[in-house]
């Protein structure tokens, strides 16, 4: 079990689902495995719950720090509402499926299927990085497709990193953590506040006038892609547009992987947004073909690991 702060303890009832554990936490929501009464399917609660702007009282409820970070807690919870009620319209095999949201403990939940697997950060800190050419299309393209379709829904996530990439058996990839979507073409004024995860966010994104698109989620996915080549998170994008001493990946990992694929990650890093791939689609149309799909589980229960064997040298 997860030992997140200000988490609910096992056992505790929220509308029709009963909490079997934490699962992780971060600066704005909890994760909790729990048990549907009705059907008695496994499934994923996620809570709103900013640890910045509140805190758990006694009684389970989510109360604001102060009066003066209640406005930015209501603002922010109406805004996770939102994001369960756009996520609700999108299916997709590569976007986590999400079944319902309501309102207890004066916060917002969100119902999702929950699925096996582990997020893409487990295997490259597992790994160190190095994750094969092989790898990066069996995950990448299919992921790619979710994103578009996000996109064409008129949504940005605006999150991608490898946390919020999980992989079940097979290496089938699945896109999590919509805490920061954004629908297009609205002001980004009076929103709670801006989700930047260093390394992974472009320079637009840290700006409150920052023009994001679905350019801003191909840099991520750039960075996620060299993340997983490189095994640490490229420097900050705004440390990048003052001076921007990053190696092309082109030239840094040639011996190991296709010019190809590495002239599509550097595109995608471009830290100009009128650089870079203006839609996934025209980012799919950079990549190499990917392989055929696998068939077996990444980890199987003996025998070398599905990653293991996508983790050798691209031209070894």
């Amino acid at each position: 079990m997860a030992n997140v702060k200000g988490s609910l303890p096992p056992g505790t009832r929220l509308d029709n689902y009963t909490i079997r554990r934490t699962l992780a936490g971060g600066g704005f929501s909890i994760v909790y495995l729990a048990t549907d009464a009705a059907s008695g399917h496994t499934v994923a609660l996620k809570e709103y719950m900013p640890t910045k702007l509140a805190s758990r009282a006694a009684d389970g409820s989510v109360l604001p720090l102060s009066d003066e970070t209640a406005a930015r807690f209501r603002s922010g919870r109406t805004l996770f509402f939102q994001e369960a009620s756009a996520l609700a319209k999108l299916k997709h095999a590569n976007i986590v499926n999400v079944t319902g949201f309501f309102r207890a403990n004066d916060t917002v939940y969100m119902v999702m299927d929950y699925e096996e697997g582990k997020n893409l950060q487990h295997y490259i800190t597992k790994r160190g990085g190095h994750l094969s050419e092989q790898f990066l299309l069996i995950v990448f393209p299919p992921l790619l497709e979710g994103l578009q379709q996000i996109h064409e829904a008129g949504y940005l996530h605006l999150d991608i990193k490898p946390g919020n990439i999980h992989l079940r058996p097979g290496g089938r990839p699945l896109l999590l953590d919509f805490g920061a979507v954004h629908e297009r073409l609205v002001s980004r004024q009076g929103r709670a506040g801006q989700v930047i995860s260093p390394g992974f966010s472009p320079v637009e994104q840290y700006r409150p006038d920052g023009y994001v698109g679905p350019w801003s989620d191909i840099y991520a996915i750039g960075a996620t892609m060299r993340t997983c080549i490189e095994g640490r998170p490229p420097p900050e994008a705004t440390r990048r547009y003052e001076r921007d001493d990053v190696r092309p990946a082109a030239t840094q990992f040639r011996r190991d992987y296709s010019d190809q694929l590495l002239e599509a990650v550097d595109w995608a890093m471009e830290v100009d947004p009128l650089l870079r791939p203006q839609s996934v689609r025209d980012f799919l149309r950079a990549l190499p073909q990917p392989a055929p799909e696998p068939q077996a589980d990444p980890e199987p229960a003996a025998g070398p690991t599905f990653l293991a064997r996508l983790t050798g040298r691209a031209r070894g």
